[in-house]
C-alpha cells in the first residue's frame, strides 16, 4: 500500500509504509506513545462517510502533517506541533504523515491510498 499525491501536473509518492486505523481502539490511539515514525510512513483513518474529524497531539512527541480528504480531494492540510497540536475539519479519510512530507500538498489536490 502507498499514499500518492496528484496535483494535476504530476504524481509523487508520499508514503510507502502505510498502516490503517480501522478499529475504535486503533483510531483512538493513533500515533500516541510512539517515539518516532519512519520518513516514508503514513497512518490512514478511513470513515464510512464525511464528518468533522479532529486530531490531537497528546502523547505524540513529534510533529505531524495531517491531511483531511473528502472523496480523495484534500480539504485541509495542517502541520501539528508535538504534544500540543489540535485541529479539525470535515473528512471521510484522514492521513497522518511525518512533518514535511506534505509540504507540496495543497487544498484541492488529489491524494489516493493505493
Amino acid at each position: 500500500m502507498r499514499v500518492v499525491h496528484d496535483d494535476g501536473r504530476s504524481e509523487r509518492t508520499l508514503a510507502t509504509r502505510v498502516d490503517t486505523a480501522d478499529s475504535f481502539l486503533s483510531r483512538a490511539r493513533g500515533l500516541m506513545f510512539r517515539r518516532s515514525i519512519p520518513d516514508d510512513y503514513a497512518l490512514v483513518f478511513r470513515f464510512d462517510g464525511a464528518g468533522v474529524r479532529d486530531v490531537h497531539m497528546v502523547f505524540v512527541p513529534f510533529p505531524l502533517d495531517v491531511l483531511w480528504l473528502v472523496d480523495d480531494e484534500v480539504v485541509r492540510t495542517e502541520r501539528l506541533s508535538a504534544w500540543t497540536g489540535l485541529a479539525e475539519a470535515e473528512a471521510d479519510l484522514l492521513i497522518e504523515l511525518p512533518a514535511g512530507s506534505a509540504d507540496e500538498v495543497a487544498v484541492g489536490d488529489e491524494v489516493r491510498v493505493e
